[in-house]
């Protein structure tokens, strides 16, 4: 465990390195926000509510969502992954006396940890800026679960992040792959619109797939909404972290023996 706290602790420290990044990772979020201010301003003008919102009720999930959504960060595991495979390299990662999953996941922990404050101070400037009134839940287990549901969400998309950087070991391109993957996540953890406002049919379909578990519903449970899937959310993203890493065990085991990269 001291290995994987020492790994973390080191790509804290490289973040230092890329301050341009830290800027633009705010203004992402701060664009996020004003994007949301100004289409739902238009319209909810006249309006009490919408699909249960109200304005800064759907401002509060808004900067709660963009909260989270630049906090998933874990993208790039699949790209380093790929490239390393591809040129050889990845057999740095062979040598080093941890597991290669377990070195990706503290590394995005490190890198999670750092942008934790600048996001957080980018949403609450943008609170004050705009006198928002936030909508924020009081009560603590729904924050718990939420918390949970988080973590676990952060979890899975750096094992899928992993496992499709891995698919390079049978597939030379897998760039089709990780686009299929960046559409259907803008779409499906609620970072576009809330998916309250799609037709209940769709939403529940959505409901099957883990991303609805990542920044949505995490999202809802914080404003205040969707209280009653709090703990079916947390087994249902439990179950998908375990079906994942099943998955890459399998997957890891039957295509690691192929590999003859060469390089260090």
């Amino acid at each position: 465990m001291r290995k994987y706290a020492e790994i973390a602790k080191a790509y804290l420290k490289t973040q230092l390195v890329w301050r341009a990044d830290i800027i633009f990772n705010m203004i992402f979020t701060v664009g996020r926000i004003l994007f949301a201010y100004l289409l739902w301003g238009t319209i909810f003008e006249g309006r009490e509510q919408v699909a249960g919102f109200t304005f800064h009720g759907m401002l509060s999930y808004y900067i709660i969502n963009s909260f989270l959504t630049q906090l998933e960060m874990s993208s790039g595991i699949s790209g380093e992954l790929s490239a390393r495979i591809r040129n050889g390299t990845f057999s740095k990662y062979l040598v080093i006396p941890v597991n290669v999953e377990g070195y990706f996941t503290a590394m995005e922990v490190g890198t999670v940890v750092f942008y934790l404050f600048f996001d957080f101070l980018a949403a609450v400037v943008w609170i004050f800026l705009f006198g928002i009134e936030f909508v924020f839940v009081k009560t603590f287990s729904i924050i718990l679960c939420a918390g949970i549901m988080i973590l676990l969400g952060l979890f899975f998309m750096v094992q899928l992040n992993f496992f499709l950087g891995i698919l390079t070991f049978q597939y030379e391109e897998i760039s089709t792959f990780l686009m299929i993957k960046d559409n259907l996540l803008a779409l499906v953890t609620g970072s576009i619109i809330p998916l309250t406002l799609l037709p209940e049919r769709v939403v529940e379909l959505m409901r099957l797939l883990p991303f609805y578990y990542v920044t949505y519903l995490p999202s809802m449970l914080l404003t205040g909404n969707n209280r009653q899937e709090a703990v079916p959310g947390i087994v249902i993203m439990a179950v998908w972290c375990i079906v994942m890493q099943l998955v890459i065990h399998f997957y890891w085991n039957k295509y690691i023996r192929k590999y003859d990269g060469v390089g260090i």
